[in-house]
């Protein structure tokens, strides 16, 4: 439960790919190879940090904690179709989309509120961002872009498009139609290709979305690992992005230097 959000979802993926074909594949396929490979050594990056944690933790956290169990097994019974389906949609496909709409319906609105209340012409969602901007900064990132993963917890498809309604000033969320205008907007924000590897690498270190919370704290019914589940992955994040940050900076210094 505490290392799994380290191996990127079905919500991570689009931003994943959308980031590198931009950035990393020139928007038009023209590197593709490239930006398959970009993902590859992220996606990898994730599985490897589930290990290197899953370690530190056995060692410090865990230490003592058996990680064996015994697994007791129903008589097999051959499945009956009917209640199979049956019980897959409701324990599944509805139970999921309830958790889900209880996450996002509340998110939704408290995002709508921020995106449509001006003060002194500003709305709240541009004057968070810049009440952010000093944090995000010293990371590598913007003050946008933490706040749409944090506006992004019910679900992390929301990353993106929280990103272009703030960008481009919107009261209501947008997605666009092409790599290139994605990468239009994104560049006059400022975004460089380490921006944008920074943004993949906060997507799949940062804390899971809110139903996969609600979830942990069902089967746990702790809020203690509910919390570590949510602070854990948050701080892989910042540390790798300020690894990043690092590299970047003793990169451009090296290279004024060579100059």
């Amino acid at each position: 439960m505490l290392t799994n959000v380290f191996v990127p979802c079905n919500g991570r993926f689009p931003l994943l790919i959308a980031l590198a074909g931009i950035f990393m594949g020139g928007g038009e396929g023209r590197n593709s190879l490239l930006a398959a490979g970009v993902v590859t050594g992220v996606v990898l990056s994730g599985i490897g940090m589930t290990f290197l944690v899953s370690r530190l933790l056995s060692r410090t956290l865990l230490k003592g904690v058996p990680s064996a169990f015994a697994l007791e097994l129903p008589p097999y019974r051959w499945p009956r179709i009917g209640s199979l389906l049956v019980r897959s949609f409701l324990d599944r496909t509805v139970f999921v989309l309830v958790r889900a709409v209880t996450v996002a319906a509340p998110a939704g609105a408290f995002t709508w509120v921020l995106a449509n209340t001006e003060i002194y012409h500003e709305s709240l969602l541009s004057l968070a961002a810049r009440c952010l901007q000093p944090l995000a900064g010293f990371t590598g990132l913007d003050g946008y872009i933490l706040l749409a993963f944090i506006l992004a917890l019910p679900a992390n498809e929301l990353v993106l498009p929280l990103l272009l309604m703030a960008y481009l000033n919107l009261g209501s969320l947008v997605e666009l139609d092409t790599l290139e205008a994605l990468g239009a907007v994104l560049r006059s924000q400022g975004w460089t290709w380490a921006t944008a590897l920074g943004v993949m690498f906060f997507s799949l270190f940062h804390y899971p979305c809110g139903t996969t919370l609600l979830s942990i704290y069902k089967e746990t019914r702790s809020l203690k690992w509910t919390l570590l589940a949510f602070g854990l992955p948050l701080g892989v994040g910042l540390a790798v992005l300020l690894f990043l940050r690092l590299v970047v900076l003793l990169g451009e210094t090296a290279a004024v230097l060579g100059a």
